[in-house]
């Protein structure tokens, strides 16, 4: 059988302050994360099925309302961002713009040297997507596709319309 876990009582007075009083949700679960296993003996597992969680996240619910009980000023960590990043937002832009402003002034922005560039300036390789996700990031788009390849003989295209077969 799993150990129960030990709570000091004025958090669970707290946790039960909580309950009564909340009107947000997150704050409740993290409430209930406390109360269910130090006031009623269920497990984490039993509590993680009671609220609708994963046992890993009752854990951390725990956590978050000791926290907030000893610290209420302090906030909540934040998940997200970028946490792989090879240059800052404002690195990128110094970075792109003498590109965007070639691809501006009528010249086309071609993603090999933008990528052997990027690469020199990071220290290491990088896949293509990483370029393409970073000229998205900063509002890059094909402006206009192209109709024809560029290297296309239009006399060629039209004496093949001409003899091709008619359905």
């Amino acid at each position: 059988m799993a150990r129960k876990p030990r709570t000091a009582a004025a958090l669970v007075m707290a946790a039960e302050q909580v309950v009564r009083t909340t009107s947000d949700a997150r704050e409740l679960r993290r409430a209930q994360a406390l109360l269910l296993p130090s006031v009623h003996g269920l497990t984490i597992t039993d509590t993680a099925r009671v609220i609708g969680r994963a046992k890993a996240s009752v854990s951390r619910l725990r956590a978050e309302f000791c926290r907030q009980a000893e610290q209420p000023e302090r906030p909540r960590p934040q998940w997200g961002g970028r946490r792989r990043q090879h240059m800052t937002v404002a690195e990128e832009t110094a970075f792109l713009e003498p590109f965007l402003a070639q691809a501006g002034q009528g010249g086309i922005l071609v993603v090999a040297p933008l990528k052997t560039a990027y690469e020199r300036a990071i220290g290491r390789a990088v896949p293509d997507s990483t370029v393409y996700r970073l000229l998205a990031r900063h509002g890059w788009r094909k402006i206009a596709p192209r109709p024809h390849h560029p290297k296309g003989n239009p006399e060629l295209r039209e004496g093949w319309k001409k003899n091709s077969r008619k359905r």
